[in-house]
């Protein structure tokens, strides 16, 4: 299996010299560098595969660009929720009218929504002037659906049902040069009834643990100094391996390199989070003190019909095992709200864990119907207002639960990753504590990238105002 990734790797970078060349042309008859744009939407992973586009866009020879007014505009879709689907369909109402004043341009969309028989049906039909269609499982593949498409004249669908191959080693373009993401695995076994990803990432495909810690030495090389390690369930990584690895141990692995200072990752699902990894969690001088660990719902019953495989009792026993192995952790958490069947009864077990948990914050959703999961052909589904104001009433407690939390380290010095200069004040610098939480102290643009020592002189809520020590 690793060998044909190695293959169609090769292959692909061969279709890159050869596009390359085409793009060159067209960019000469044009009397300029063409020019690209990508928009994100959704998760961790989607940000991450859109830099692996813009790696392989700017081997081409595109030059990227800050508006979708360009040559080249790609749309990297999510389908969590029907809202993204809305965002990207406005999107194209106003792609349509640019293209009709560029003739070099080319839009494509890719990522989880197009996974979607009934999107792409739609797409075919009523978006002709679309270009490319692929979806989450050949992203590797762009520059040879470019190479399509400029040889042929009409749209280009790509679109597989699930992917065995892992392939590696193509061109990316990070948006930070001291901190990255790192895919671990692909896809996700778990088919929460609510949730769309298992049907449109695929089913689990963990990378081999040498890749993963040859990536992460590269990019330590190139000046990366923390990780964020991505996964649909990062807790059960390593079980589809020849040779079985727990993500325990692949965390002590990455631990050990040389010049990597912090260690992030998500997602974790609560019914395979193992003692061994809040261990490693606990004795790791690298592991950030930040778990996002999520919960959904608060009622045994409405979890069951979830399909969570874990009981509100053993939520609530994993916070204990954290918080008591790493009193200092950072706790956030997803919640929805809605979900069918969900009485007041149920809604107050959500609340009761909001309370005892005491997170630092969450994300929290109303329930949104995907076609094509368990969930949406359920009976019971809660009226909206009722939906609304169950919402408000947990975005309160919330709110109580991170207002017990923020201003816990008021007057202590801690390590901050600086992230760049404040939106709002460009005599401050903006970071990162281990625990996720956000630090505004004053500094220059030379700071960015550097861990610094500050003073949290004042807690504003969600954030810090501290002084470099």
């Amino acid at each position: 299996m690793k060998e044909q990734g190695q293959l169609e790797a090769s292959r692909q970078l061969e279709i890159i010299e050869q596009c390359k060349k085409r793009i060159q042309q067209i960019s000469e008859e044009a009397g300029r560098t063409l020019t690209y744009h990508i928009s994100t939407f959704g998760c961790q992973m989607n940000f991450k595969d859109s830099e692996k586009l813009a790696g392989i866009l700017e081997q081409l020879g595109y030059q990227e660009v800050d508006s979708e007014q360009a040559d080249f505009v790609l749309l990297n879709t999510c389908t969590v929720r029907e809202n993204a689907n809305l965002k990207v369909y406005g999107h194209l109402g106003m792609l349509k009218s640019y293209k009709k004043k560029n003739p070099h341009m080319i839009i494509a969309l890719c990522g989880c929504m197009m996974q979607e028989e009934l999107v792409v049906a739609k797409l075919k039909e009523s978006y002709r002037f679309v270009d490319i269609i692929f979806g989450t499982h050949n992203i590797y593949k762009l520059a040879e659906l470019i190479q399509t498409r400029l040889e042929s004249d009409r749209m280009v669908v790509d679109l597989w049902k699930d992917a065995k191959e892992i392939v590696e080693d193509l061109p990316s373009v990070r948006k930070y040069s001291f901190k990255a993401g790192v895919n671990i695995m692909f896809g996700c076994n778990n088919f929460c009834s609510y949730c769309i990803v298992p049907y449109v990432r695929g089913r689990e495909r963990s990378r081999e643990p040498e890749d993963i810690i040859h990536e992460i030495e590269q990019m330590v090389s190139e000046g990366v100094v923390e990780v964020m390690l991505l996964g649909q369930n990062v807790n059960s990584y390593g079980k589809t391996l020849e040779q079985p690895i727990s993500f325990a141990e692949l965390l002590q692995k990455v631990e050990q390199i040389e010049g990597l200072k912090r260690i992030r990752f998500m997602t974790s699902h609560p019914k395979d989070l193992s003692d061994d990894l809040i261990a490693v969690m606990k004795n790791s001088k690298k592991i950030c003190k930040h778990m996002h660990l999520p919960v959904q719902s608060g009622s045994t019953r409405l979890l069951e019909k979830m399909n969570r495989r874990y009981t509100k009792e053993h939520y609530l026993a994993l916070v204990d095992k954290l918080k008591t192995a790493i009193p200092d952790i950072s706790l956030t958490t997803d919640i929805i709200v809605g979900f069918p069947g969900e009485t007041e009864e149920d809604f107050l077990e959500t609340i009761d864990v909001v309370r005892k948990a005491e997170y630092d914050s969450a994300y929290t959703f109303i329930y949104s119907k995907r076609t094509g999961t368990p969930a949406a052909a359920m009976e019971e589904q809660v009226p909206e207002e009722v939906v609304k104001e169950r919402f408000q009433r947990l975005l309160d407690v919330v709110a109580e639960s991170s207002a017990k939390r923020t201003g816990r380290l008021e007057g202590e010095t801690a390590e901050v990753l600086v992230e760049g200069v404040s939106e709002q004040d460009a005599s401050m610098v903006t970071g990162r504590l281990s625990n996720n939480l956000l630090v505004h102290f004053p500094g220059t643009e030379e700071l960015v990238g550097s861990l610094v020592m500050v003073k949290l002189e004042e807690s504003k809520g969600f954030y810090y105002i501290g002084a470099k020590v």
